[in-house]
């Protein structure tokens, strides 16, 4: 028998309005928003010079939320045009030094006033993100909570492992519902969270949910 009270057990069983939050709910969510275009954060589109244009093309990052930017891991390594848009966190969800990962860590960041947390993060469905969602989420609002705080958050493309935590954190902190932060987030950029992290966050959504009941 666990050491929950028959008040604590009731509860997790508790019908939820409009019933469980399931995968299949979340992958139709990511088809129903158009993405819609907007400039890149820094980046004037009234300004027609060949050499501004050019700088565009090496940047990959859209801010999806008021202070939170979701980019490439190229982008991430751009340590003076995180500094120019107001960067004051970076969020890597891929740390390491292998393929499929961003080599970066606290110390590439050790010339700017940036706040570093990473975590080492495979973009696989089998890969158990949950176990990161709170710790992501209390950093990203540690960064929104600052004066003038802004929060890069990255993996190697920007649509996974990345786009899954910032939705955690929507969830978690802000109180919006899965299906919610994902047609948010869409509406930015072309997110694209794997099916095993679509998983963990109708998981994540539940619980949220019965916990508010």
């Amino acid at each position: 028998m666990s050491g929950l009270t028959n008040n604590q057990e009731y509860d997790f069983w508790k019908s939820l309005v409009d019933g469980e939050t399931t995968v299949k709910k979340l992958s139709k969510a990511l088809k129903k928003k158009n993405i819609g275009f907007k400039p890149l954060p820094g980046f004037i589109m009234e300004i027609d010079n060949t050499e501004y244009y050019r700088l565009q093309q090496h940047i990959d990052c859209d801010e999806v939320y008021p202070g939170i930017i979701i980019g490439n891991g190229s982008t991430a390594k751009q340590k003076r045009y995180l500094s120019e848009i107001g960067i004051t966190h970076v969020l890597n969800a891929a740390e390491g030094n292998f393929s499929g990962y961003v080599n970066t860590n606290s110390e590439f960041y050790s010339d700017t006033n940036i706040k570093y947390l990473g975590f080492r993060l495979y973009d696989s469905p089998i890969v158990d993100i949950s176990k990161y969602f709170y710790p992501a989420a209390n950093f990203i609002e540690d960064a929104l909570s600052t004066t003038s705080g802004k929060v890069y958050v990255h993996c190697v493309m920007g649509v996974s492992r990345s786009a899954t935590l910032v939705i955690a954190y929507l969830m978690i902190k802000r109180h919006m519902l899965a299906e919610e932060a994902i047609r948010l987030l869409r509406e930015s950029r072309a997110i694209h969270p794997n099916h095993g992290f679509l998983e963990q966050l109708a998981t994540l959504d539940n619980q949220l949910r019965r916990n508010r009941l």
